[in-house]
């Protein structure tokens, strides 16, 4: 433990070893379509639904707070991206900013935070997909749920985990292609739901606009209210953090992971708020509130059945945009904290293509085995918590980084970068009260859990590059 402090510095790419060093391949529109199919997905496809259960038609102010917290870091985020253009996102910013246990403690939350994103988006990818195979192939339900939903186990969603890391093993450059191309996809759909919808608008249906209130309140498992919604929505909006994760295998970091993080987070906040007013306006929020298909649903009790079925395809081949961005993410930090040392550095080996195959198995079987079981609503708050720990830590980094080198080069500088930075500190401590209790549980048990791999394994291995 005599190390718990110890900063690293950044290697250059050219000088570490050829099996370790990813190669870059990608560009600013790579990074934008990356963000946006990170950040457009399950949130407003799904859990809209979870959310208006939780707040009634003020699920909409629950996504204005989520989106301007998530706002304030992604400005963080753009700068330490471009000052430490390094794999590893806010671990590797902890690490070079704070000292290794700190690191310890964000690579562990953000190893959760991937891990259930995957998961969460399989699982609501699965919603979409399970009623098309049943009406076309007449596939047995138990098969496309998980136990505490009555099935046996959700093989859609295991099977689409099994497709996007074949695809991400393949090579980077080619998924992000593929990538770019579904996310237009999935926008058109969104455009279309807008345009289908508004002309349904009942601003009678917002009364009453705050029916559970501000503050989260209710039962322990049971809780409700607008910020209860906004932690769990929140979910929806974060994925530009997938982005920095790619800063090895950008061509021109300086410039353009600040252009993606920033872009994508603008063009997300904007279709996010359009398509919230169009659902809660075109049918009441009790009719859709807690459905694993709450666009679609919605387009069917207002008559449109043909818009609901192309919604519904729409979300099955670009859901898993959100799949390869988060799961890229995922592979990215396994990775970098192996080649740390401070998880075993077998797997942080690169193939003849420049992508690490043993790290992307090794996160499918994980990410696999938590979509096959569990119900979307745990894991997406579960994941948000490791979320959260590790937008405070960049905005933490920022802040510290202000104050030691204040003259340092930075490419991309947030501006009012202290009245943002305490808005990204403060708004996540406060989303993370408003979780439920028994996420907040889990959290804590996971990050012991940690310690003490930390203390048995990676501090008394880890490869250290002293400051």
């Amino acid at each position: 433990m005599k190390n718990w402090n110890a900063r690293k510095s950044i290697v250059a790419a050219a000088d570490m070893e050829p099996h370790h060093r990813l190669t870059p391949t990608l560009s600013w529109p790579h990074l934008i379509a990356l963000g946006v199919g990170a950040i457009v997905g399950t949130g407003i496809l799904t859990l809209i639904g979870v959310g208006a259960g939780k707040a009634g038609p003020s699920v909409i102010l629950s996504f204005a707070i989520a989106g301007v917290i998530c706002a304030a870091a992604a400005l963080a985020y753009a700068e330490m991206a471009t000052m430490i253009p390094a794999s590893g996102s806010a671990y590797t910013y902890t690490y070079v900013v704070i000292g290794e246990l700190a690191a310890w403690v964000i690579g562990w939350s953000l190893i959760l935070e991937y891990s259930l994103v995957v998961s969460a988006v399989a699982v609501g990818w699965s919603g979409y997909a399970a009623p098309l195979l049943q009406g076309l192939a007449g596939a047995p339900m138990a098969l496309m749920q998980g136990p505490e939903l009555g099935g046996i186990i959700n093989l859609p969603a295991i099977f689409i985990i099994a497709v996007v890391a074949g695809l991400l093993i393949y090579g980077t450059k080619e998924s992000a292609n593929l990538n770019a191309l579904l996310v237009l996809v999935k926008i058109v759909a969104l455009i279309v739901f807008v345009v289908v919808a508004l002309p349904h608008f009942d601003a009678a249906r917002f009364d009453p606009f705050m029916p559970f209130g501000f503050p989260k309140s209710g039962p322990p498992g049971a809780e409700v209210g607008v910020m209860a919604a906004a932690a769990i929505i929140f979910f929806a909006f974060y994925g530009f953090d997938a982005i920095a994760t790619a800063a090895e295998e950008t061509k021109n970091p300086g410039r353009d992971l600040s252009i993606g993080i920033v872009g994508s987070m603008i063009a997300c906040v904007i279709i996010y708020m359009a398509v919230a007013a169009a659902a809660v306006g075109a049918l009441g929020y009790t009719r859709f509130a807690n459905s694993p298909e709450p666009l679609a649903l919605i387009l069917r009790e207002i008559g449109q059945g043909g818009a609901a079925t192309y919604l519904a395809a729409s979300a099955v081949i670009a859901l898993p945009t959100v799949i390869l961005a988060f799961f890229y993410g995922q592979s990215r930090i396994f990775f970098v904290m192996a080649r740390d040392g401070l998880l075993p550095q077998g797997l942080a080996r690169v193939s003849s293509r420049g992508t690490p195959v043993r790290i992307t198995i090794f996160t499918a079987a994980i990410v696999a085995t938590i979509a096959g079981i569990f119900p979307l609503d745990e894991i997406a708050a579960l994941a948000n918590a490791g979320t959260l720990a590790a937008f405070i830590a960049v905005a933490v980094c920022m802040l510290v980084m202000r104050r030691r080198a204040p003259d340092a080069e930075r490419k991309f500088r947030t501006p009012l970068p202290w009245p943002v930075g305490a808005v990204a500190i403060l708004g996540c401590l406060y989303l993370f009260y408003s979780l439920p209790s028994k996420t907040q549980l889990y959290f804590l048990v996971w990050n012991a859990l940690g310690l003490i791999v930390y203390l048995l394994y990676g501090s008394r291995r880890a490869s250290r590059h002293p400051e």
